[in-house]
């Protein structure tokens, strides 16, 4: 590394000198007025369907404030039609909008966060293009919005709104601009990822992975209760069916009020509550954790569920572990199928050469879970049949055709060359 001087005398003073901040992204427009009535409304439409090109878009939801994940602003920007800022709570619906909109790609910055508040309101891509992800088939170390911004534009970013509560209405001025700035230059980044793709043979993998997300469905969680935080610390069965019980009353709650279950007691105290099963208010009041409003306001409905789970027959009970049709922990296999293990150990060695020749995140070469699925249970087919099998499982499981084509024979020669198989623990 070259070392600094210093500029008053010309020492060297072991450090290169700091690169000058980036200056800051400003709107070439002007803040556009919140459209929240039907005139404004119309006057966005016409502009947009005038308008020529993509359409980048993004939203603001209140998480930590809320229980819905809706959206409470809706941020656009197209050539021609310059940027508008839509307060969706003023409209039924944006159906109108999504056909000004039309056949246009819709640009994204981390798709999958915003496409399930906007399909709420009516707005539904035929096209897309998510930033974030095509960074990270690119390889890019770090691909949150300003970073990227700041990489590829030149400009840098405030992002002290991104936690607000955007459910509050009037909505700030600083909070509108923040918002505005976030789709200003989503299409100068599209047409510059969209080259470093094509220069990089990865085109048609971005076009399958963009393409997955508009018609991408989340499964329902199964026992949701049990992402409560801190659950491991529960003591045996009857702990998880009073977290269960608890969990259950606060969301029932949480989602009537439209406000965070964390809100009204958090995580911390349904597991306190869970462990001691005080059997009156007073006791639960005492318990760590249960103090605030929302702990005495529906103080009868806490002691209720606990009720309950003292209630419950051994038979009732939770079970420890969540039932799951999937393979075991990681951590597991080499005592349940050491062979299973060496399968993983193997072809983990290979994903991870693969995923630095191509420069992809491993975990987009392929989801984890396909890849643990396969190798706990390969197919059961001659081994002149095995590559087409592995590949026929990953289709069914979800993975796009550019990552069978890439992760099946890797798969396949794991499950035919499992490696060294660790030793079976001794007795």
């Amino acid at each position: 590394m070259a070392e600094a001087k210093s500029p008053e005398t010309g020492a060297e003073t072991g450090t290169e000198p700091e690169a000058p901040p980036a200056p800051l992204l400003t709107l070439r427009d002007g803040l556009p007025d919140l459209t929240d009535t039907d005139d404004a409304l119309a006057a966005v439409v016409d502009a947009v369907a005038q308008g020529t090109g993509p359409v980048g878009l993004d939203a603001e939801r209140a998480s930590g404030y809320r229980y819905s994940a809706r959206a409470y602003l809706i941020q656009l920007r197209r050539e021609g039609a310059g940027t508008a800022l839509i307060d969706p709570i003023a409209y039924d619906d944006l159906t109108a909008l999504n056909e000004a909109i039309g056949d246009a790609e819709w640009i994204l910055h981390a798709a999958s966060q915003d496409l399930p508040c906007l399909r709420e309101v009516g707005l539904e891509p035929a096209s897309l293009f998510d930033t974030e992800l095509a960074a990270r088939l690119l390889g890019y170390p770090r691909v949150g919005l300003a970073t990227l911004v700041e990489t590829i534009v030149g400009r840098s970013m405030r992002k002290e709104h991104s936690a607000a509560d955007w459910s509050k209405r009037p909505l700030p001025t600083p909070w509108l601009e923040y918002a505005a700035l976030d789709v200003e230059v989503l299409v100068e980044l599209r047409d510059v990822l969209g080259r470093e793709l094509e220069e990089a043979g990865k085109t048609e993998w971005a076009r399958q992975e963009f393409e997955h997300l508009i018609a991408f469905e989340p499964a329902p969680r199964q026992d949701p209760w049990r992402r409560t935080s801190g659950i491991h610390k529960a003591k045996g069965r009857r702990a998880l069916a009073a977290v269960r019980e608890l969990w259950a009353v606060r969301d029932a709650i949480a989602a009537d009020l439209d406000t965070t279950p964390g809100r009204l007691i958090p995580d911390s105290a349904v597991i306190a509550a869970a462990n001691a099963l005080p059997t009156n208010g007073k006791l639960l009041m005492d318990t760590p954790g249960f103090h605030g409003r929302g702990a005495r306001r529906y103080l009868d409905s806490w002691v209720d569920a606990l009720k309950r789970a003292r209630a419950l027959a051994e038979s009732e009970l939770p079970p420890v572990a969540n039932r799951s049709d999937g393979p075991p922990q990681v951590r597991a296999w080499a005592d349940r199928d050491p062979v299973a293990a060496a399968r993983l150990s193997t072809a983990r060695a290979a994903v991870t050469a693969l995923s630095e020749e191509r420069n992809v995140p491993v975990e987009n070469l392929l989801t984890p879970d396909y890849l643990r699925r396969v190798l706990w249970t390969p197919p059961e087919v001659a081994d002149a049949d095995l590559d087409r099998a592995v590949a026929d499982e990953l289709r069914r499981l979800g993975a796009r055709a550019w990552q069978v084509e890439l992760m099946a024979p890797i798969l396949a020669e794991a499950i035919r060359n499992p490696g060294k198989v660790p030793a079976a623990p001794e007795d």
